[in-house]
């Protein structure tokens, strides 16, 4: 059960009633600010009334945001980018106003390639994956197989960066596909893929299940690097920017709860119940202790300083896509960040009196620069 009134944050209520929002979610940790703060009453505490909906793919969730099935939706970092830019046929001018997290994925490799690399440190060093990518070539072996949730997504950018890193370009040395978050363990474990970079628990749940080991997560490629982010449908914000700033000021406060250690064991709950109601509680909490196979990470999962949405961030992401030719070269830098408005996060955070989170660590910056190729399985 929630938390007694007295216990959970509230945000400042400023109308009575206002409109109906219809929310929509791939089920993933970083999804606990707005699953909290529809479980702790902060979304009533400024008078919102939010259905929340739990979409089975990225796909599915981009295509209800952008035709207007959504008011909002968690979507991935660059997910806007693409839908501003056209990508995939779907055009939408989508409203960031707040970040859902950050780091919190996994690079998660099979067993047999684990073997193959040996007793390895971890974060498992791009040069060293390098060196067996290369080994396995020269033995005239199938090229590796490495999934991702989504082709704009942080774990496509991030793998392919830490790729490049190691001398290889991904798009010709390895085969990257798309598999649904939680598709992936189960994929992992029948041999379909060699290893997946993913948002937990699914890294977890696949080390659970003995299907494969945790190599890295996202954040030893790029510390407290965005995740995810509450973004609004084409004109939402206009036509209504009091739901846009309520809804956001209550997923500030519901990320700031997630963030308190004492809360840790209530917010498990909460996605055990409204997630992951097959997957062990060990396997959800890792997540939030910052562990990967019973190790702490050095970039863990964290909610509250990832509130604010920073457009320097997303240029990072951009960056990375006209890297791998994924962006025409027509669609303008102003056109593809027009998304992110942080002056509508200033303005929910001033109800609560927040202040602007610290700036995290610079993007890196690559000393490998293949040539782009752009090319990702959608499988």
């Amino acid at each position: 059960m929630p938390p007694d009134a007295d216990d959970a944050p509230r945000p400042m209520r400023h109308h009575p009633v206002l409109r109906t929002l219809r929310i929509g979610f791939v089920p993933l940790t970083d999804a606990a600010p707005l699953l909290a703060a529809q479980e702790l009453g902060l979304f009533d505490a400024v008078g919102l009334r939010v259905t929340l909906s739990a979409e089975p793919s990225w796909a599915a969730l981009r295509d209800k945001i952008a035709f207007g099935a959504l008011d909002a939706a968690h979507l991935l970092g660059p997910m806007p980018i693409a839908l501003a830019a056209g990508l995939s046929g779907v055009r939408a001018q989508v409203t960031v106003t707040a970040g859902l997290g950050a780091n919190g994925s996994t690079v998660t490799l099979a067993n047999a390639l684990a073997q193959e690399l040996g007793r390895f440190p971890r974060p498992l060093p791009a040069a060293s994956f390098g060196a067996l990518v290369r080994r396995r070539v020269g033995q005239g072996r199938p090229p590796l197989t490495l999934a991702v949730a989504f082709p704009f997504s942080s774990h496509n950018y991030l793998l392919r960066f830490w790729l490049a890193e190691a001398g290889l370009d991904p798009d010709r040395d390895l085969r990257l596909t798309v598999v649904p978050p939680p598709m992936v363990a189960q994929r992992l474990a029948e041999g379909e893929i060699d290893g997946f970079c993913a948002g937990e628990p699914w890294g977890s749940h696949a080390a659970t299940l003995g299907a494969g080991r945790i190599a890295l997560s996202s954040g030893d490629i790029w510390p407290n690097h965005p995740e995810t982010a509450l973004a609004f449908a084409a004109g939402y914000a206009t036509r209504d920017p009091e739901s846009a700033t309520a809804c956001t000021a209550a997923v500030i406060a519901a990320a700031r709860w997630l963030d308190e250690p004492e809360n840790q064991a209530e917010a498990v709950s909460i996605l055990r119940r409204r997630a992951f109601p097959r997957l062990d509680r060990a396997e959800i909490m890792a997540g939030f202790e910052g562990t990967a196979e019973g190790l702490p990470l050095a970039a863990p999962l964290r909610f509250h300083n990832a509130t604010f949405p920073r457009r320097e961030q997303a240029a990072w992401f951009l960056r990375q896509m006209r890297r791998w030719g994924q962006i025409p070269r027509a669609v303008s830098d102003s056109t593809a960040l027009a998304s992110w408005r942080p002056d509508i996060w200033r303005a929910a955070a001033a109800r609560l009196r927040e202040a602007e989170p610290p700036a995290p660590a610079p993007p890196p910056s690559p000393s490998h620069s293949p040539p782009p190729g752009g090319n990702l399985d959608h499988a």
